[in-house]
């Protein structure tokens, strides 16, 4: 297949060649390319048919673009802050700038490395509950757990939670899939290798050291929370 950045260059110039601005994100621009790696382009318009999102393959790359306007990027940015998972300011803050009509493509990058920086916003005392409560009765369904199948999932499902909460707790996005790894991984290389090392254990059937490795992230965020846990 023809390198990554001239692709994206001709599909920006081909499909939109009125675009303001269009950033190359992903995989595919780091050391961390893979034969599968797709083309995720942010592509801003000024009006329809944007916003929209498009799966499509071209000249052999498989491509996602992320279709919008100044105003809703400035949207889609608020509402996954809200979420603490920002895929899109991640794409702008470090893709390749392809496109840059009138200076918004250097002002959208800037903002979104100013946001990125700035990290999400901190839990509140509902939401940390929420986690320790969702961890700890985990914690018990696993020691007590005593089918192969079930402890594949509880594993899975815990490794996602405990991940989740240590970034959280510290200030820093979170992420789904792959990019849940990445971000532990960076925040946290040595928490990031006891879980994923004591879960492959777990999912063996040796659960000892992996239920020891949470309940030690789950004290950091404020320890186990089951009994008197109300929601209103």
């Amino acid at each position: 297949m023809d390198d990554p950045v001239l692709t994206a260059h001709e599909l920006v110039r081909d499909r939109f060649p009125a675009a303001r601005t269009a950033f190359l994100a992903g995989s595919v621009v780091t050391d961390r390319r893979t034969p599968t790696s797709d083309l995720d382009i942010v592509v801003v318009l000024d009006g329809p048919p944007a916003p929209y999102r498009e799966n499509l393959v071209y000249h052999g790359w498989p491509v996602e673009l992320f279709v919008q306007t100044e105003a809703t990027w400035h949207d889609f940015a608020d509402q996954e802050t809200a979420k603490r998972n920002s895929p899109l300011l991640a794409m702008c803050s470090v893709g390749i700038l392809l496109v840059d009509m009138d200076g918004l493509g250097a002002s959208l990058q800037a903002e979104a490395r100013r946001r990125w920086a700035a990290g999400p916003p901190p839990l509140t005392a509902p939401e940390r509950d929420r986690h320790r409560y969702s961890i700890t009765d985990l914690l018990d369904d696993l020691r007590g757990c005593g089918d192969p199948a079930e402890r594949v999932y509880l594993v899975s499902h815990m490794l996602q939670r405990a991940s989740e909460i240590a970034l959280l707790t510290g200030g820093h996005w979170i992420g789904g899939g792959k990019w849940l790894s990445r971000r532990l991984a960076v925040a946290d290389p040595g928490l990031h290798s006891a879980l994923t090392e004591a879960a492959e254990q777990a999912v063996a059937g040796h659960t000892g050291t992996f239920a020891a490795v949470v309940s030690d992230v789950l004290d950091q965020a404020g320890g186990p929370l089951w009994d008197g846990y109300t929601v209103r």
